[in-house]
């Protein structure tokens, strides 16, 4: 029994060891001074950079096939067709909230086209939060000190790339209180 005992606690110390030690790592890549400094793939593998939206606003989503928020997908494309000439709309998959977007790169996009006819440019899946979190989404975290609450959280970035308004996932596309910040 005694022995049962100690070998429980040594893997139970040894674990919070290893979990403390990923906790505590800080990312390996520094953060970004601007956002036109981010190139990144869009869903058909081609790189996107974007230094081609500076004197345009951008919103920033991450996005999810399966989740309840899903049909948001609509909305953003209404966004997108209704006020392109004023924000662009940039579409993230992740998969960080209870596992929604688990497509790959091209199921996601058959999904998007197929459902809601989106047009607006969407991006290869990525890590919104935790210890592979990818760098955009550090940088709009940095700038806002909010991380993504859920699928469909949105971060409107100003024509100058300095402004960074964080809208949470409860907040439809054609919702007023965004809609007014374009």
């Amino acid at each position: 029994m005694k022995k049962r005992i100690i070998i429980t606690i040594i893997l139970l110390v040894g674990l919070g060891a290893f979990l403390s030690s990923k906790l505590s790592k800080s990312p390996s890549t520094p953060l970004a001074d601007s956002i036109y400094e981010f190139k990144i793939k869009s869903l058909d593998g081609k790189e996107i950079d974007f230094s081609q939206y500076k004197g345009k606003k951008m919103l920033i989503v991450n996005t999810a096939s399966k989740c309840g928020k899903t049909p948001q997908y609509a909305g953003l494309e209404k966004l997108h067709e209704q006020f392109g000439e004023r924000v662009k709309v940039l579409g993230f998959p992740a998969n960080n909230f209870l596992w929604q977007e688990p497509g790959s790169n091209d199921e996601i996009a058959a999904f998007c086209e197929r459902n809601y006819g989106v047009q607006f440019q969407m991006f290869e899946k990525i890590s919104v939060k935790g210890s592979d979190q990818h760098p955009l989404y550090r940088w709009l975290e940095a700038k806002t000190g909010k991380k993504p609450d859920w699928n469909f959280a949105k971060y409107l970035i100003s024509e100058d790339g300095k402004t960074v308004t964080y809208f949470s996932s409860s907040v439809e596309p054609l919702d007023d209180k965004l809609v007014q910040k374009l």
